[in-house]
């Protein structure tokens, strides 16, 4: 059977959607249309559950109707958020209908040049085998190819994408996030579990309903994540955050493979 990092290669016969991307602020940006309309500059963030969200420019542009409301959490705090009616998004051949996402306001506050129209999230390409080849710049994604539970360098998770991570001589968790820009993001008990460097005040992030003040500094013990070995990266470390998360700007060099179906993910070297 081909090792896991052979199956990310799915070929452009077996793909429903090959796209490129750009990294901005470390975050995966890629083009869509929405109802018709577009391309619409999207954020392709695998630590988004559901099916994503609109940005407030967007529900303008388009003139999107409020139908509703939910209520949500980032893991400090839930609050509620209009929900909007786009049909459908199409993502390069990936194409959803009858979707109701909630809408915030995320491009006024972006940085310039990082301003996007919403936020696609994991449940959208949840049938199907996701790569993110981040030194190709290409996103693929196809439903005839999977990684089966028993492939070889195929990291297991249960909630996604929670996979195993080596951390000197720990076994955690972490959440594979391409929708963080920072390399790794610290619980503070952990940092001080595996022996992590001193810290410095780096200031404030922001979740999606909550402010958060952070620390930062340099992991001393090496980190593993499937193919992935990195020694001396820098960590952010807020105050009783609840989990460790690996962001974009710590997997940029690797190709990241996710199927939901056998629950299977894969960080792998770049291809030649």
């Amino acid at each position: 059977m081909p090792s896991a990092c052979a199956l990310t290669d799915i070929p452009a016969t077996q793909a429903n959607m090959r796209l490129p991307f750009e990294i901005v602020n470390g975050r995966v940006y890629l083009q869509a249309r929405v109802n018709g309309a577009g391309p619409h500059t999207f954020a392709i963030d695998t630590g988004a559950s559901g099916l994503g969200c609109a940005d407030a420019s967007l529900k303008a542009a388009l003139g999107l109707e409020v139908i509703g409301a939910v209520r949500n959490s980032d893991g400090f705090m839930a609050a509620c958020a209009d929900t909007v009616h786009p049909d459908p998004l199409d993502a390069g051949g990936v194409v959803r209908a009858d979707l109701d996402v909630i809408t915030r306001d995320y491009s006024s506050k972006a940085p310039e040049g990082a301003e996007i129209a919403g936020i696609i999230g994991r449940d959208v390409v949840a049938d199907g085998l996701l790569v993110i080849d981040f030194p190709g710049r290409t996103v693929s994604f196809g439903r005839s190819r999977s990684v089966p539970a028993n492939t070889l360098g195929a990291l297991a998770y249960e909630r996604p994408f929670r996979v195993p991570v080596m951390i000197g001589g720990h076994l955690v968790e972490a959440n594979l996030d391409t929708g963080a820009g920072a390399a790794m993001v610290f619980p503070r008990a952990l940092h001080g579990t595996v022996a992590g460097g001193p810290l410095e005040a780096a200031g404030q992030g922001s979740l999606s309903n909550t402010a958060i003040s952070l620390d930062r500094g340099r992991l001393l013990s090496l980190v593993r994540i499937g193919d992935l070995a990195v020694p001396d990266i820098e960590v952010h470390v807020p105050d009783e955050f609840p989990e460790l998360f690996a962001g974009a700007e710590a997997l940029h060099r690797h190709v990241l493979a996710f199927d939901p179906r056998t629950q299977r993910a894969a960080v792998c070297p770049a291809r030649p």
